[in-house]
């Protein structure tokens, strides 16, 4: 057997051309990398790769960094709890700060009734314990989710996500019942989404048999597309109709994202199960489902948990996180950003056909590029506008079915300088290609 490397191997300077052939060799190719340089330091909404190069990030490492690269509130909390302890297992030797991050989210979801909240470490792993605590609440195993979600990439979650490329292709067969039925968009029939439902249920699976429906209030890798309020209204209604459990999936939109603490709050329903992870925990690795109480005790004990479910760094790190939102006013601040961006966006359409619908919540905000002849999605051309921004310093994600949408998910705790500078480089990117 070979001996470890020494770490001052591992840490001789490189250029980013060496690291990425580095990359290559050492990792496989099925975790997709869109960068070909490499962080060595960030701080709120800029970080700076190995070779000294600035970036403002419009990513926020896909929605995870809400309250910024490292702030300060959150450095501290995690180094006081490194000197402390950092890890019990939380099965064997509890510690308060689980059960007091669960009292304060227990407060702040849009659940009615008593509520209970147990914590994991990915939003894959939320998704896949709120499926387990449905199955075991109801009795029943069949799950519905919709066309273009994205749930996570375990083989549960992955069977639940409704966009194959590059999530599902290769990776089948997956677990039985479950079932997928056109997202009703705000712009989309809802109507076509009722006769899928109804079909589903004369032709699939009769309604007794299944546990949960699950959505996202604003569909993520999807295309940031937003549910109807209708829908919404008659998904609970729908639910309580046939004793489903209504799952609202969180991951993406939660924590002042859309400009409330959580997406669901915008449609006055209360879902009977949530999922939440990224930006709960500023970087950190958490995730949690919270419930009405009589649900999540569904599940006996032993029946949910994990070795690092509920990590005390990601803990510390979350209480903390809450603190931040509250203090500097997170959800408003979205809110303010997010009408900003959104005006600048449906300005610039009238500049350049080839900007399509403009669309969002909050500061979750997307743009989509077509072919202005046709209407049809135009991948290339996003692709094309994302790189002359990475080019200008500006870190942008695409997403949606088709790859024809740039989405926007700056740290919320940005500095309006640094966010009219990326606009600015942005705008310029759309000057290039699209002029």
């Amino acid at each position: 057997m070979n001996a470890p490397q020494k770490a001052e191997n591992l840490n001789a300077p490189h250029t980013n051309a060496a690291w990425h052939a580095r990359r290559q060799a050492a990792t496989p190719r099925g975790v997709g990398v869109f960068g070909d340089f490499f962080i060595q330091k960030a701080k709120n909404a800029e970080f700076w790769d190995i070779e000294g190069r600035r970036f403002i990030d419009f990513a926020g490492g896909i929605a995870v960094l809400n309250t910024g690269h490292v702030h300060p509130k959150v450095q501290a909390a995690i180094a006081a709890q490194l000197e402390r302890f950092t890890h019990s297992c939380y099965q064997v030797v509890p510690y308060t700060e689980y059960v007091a991050l669960a009292e304060r989210i227990n407060a702040l979801v849009p659940i009615d009734g008593p509520v209970k909240t147990a914590f994991f470490s990915t939003g894959a792993e939320a998704i896949e314990n709120a499926m387990k605590i449905a199955r075991s609440a109801t009795g029943r195993s069949g799950v519905i989710a919709f066309g273009g979600a994205f749930h996570g990439r375990s083989m549960f979650s992955v069977a639940l996500t409704g966009k194959v490329q590059p999530y599902k292709a290769g990776f089948g067969p997956f677990p039985p019942e479950i079932y997928h039925v056109p997202f009703p968009a705000e712009g989309a029939s809802l109507d076509e989404t009722k006769h899928a439902m109804e079909q589903l249920f004369k032709c699939d699976i009769e309604p007794s048999r299944v546990a949960a429906i699950v959505f996202e209030p604003v569909q993520g890798e999807g295309g940031f597309n937003v549910i109807q309020k209708e829908a919404v209204r008659w998904l609970r209604a729908l639910c309580d109709q046939h004793g489903i459990l209504l799952v609202a999936d969180e991951v993406q939109t939660g924590f002042a994202r859309t400009g409330k603490m959580f997406a669901m709050e915008h449609f006055g329903v209360s879902p009977d199960l949530m999922t939440m992870a990224k930006s709960m925990a500023g970087g950190t690795t958490l995730s949690a489902v919270s419930g009405k109480a009589a649900i999540m005790d569904g599940p006996a004990p032993g029946g949910l948990g994990g070795t690092y479910a509920g990590n005390p760094l990601a803990i510390a790190a979350s209480l903390a996180v809450l603190d931040v939102m509250a203090e500097e006013r997170l959800p408003e601040r979205a809110q303010k950003l997010g009408g900003q961006l959104v005006a600048h966006l449906k300005n610039l359409r009238g500049t350049y056909q080839r900007i399509g619908d403009v669309r969002g919540l909050g500061a979750m905000v997307a743009c989509e590029f077509i072919d202005p002849a046709t209407g049809a999605p135009d991948a290339d051309i996003t692709k094309h506008v994302q790189m002359a921004a990475l080019k200008r310093g500006l870190l942008l994600l695409t997403c949606g079915v088709y790859g024809n949408v740039i989405r926007f998910l700056f740290p919320l705790t940005i500095e309006d300088a640094v966010f009219a500078e990326g606009l600015a480089a942005f705008d310029a990117a759309l000057a290039e290609v699209l002029a």
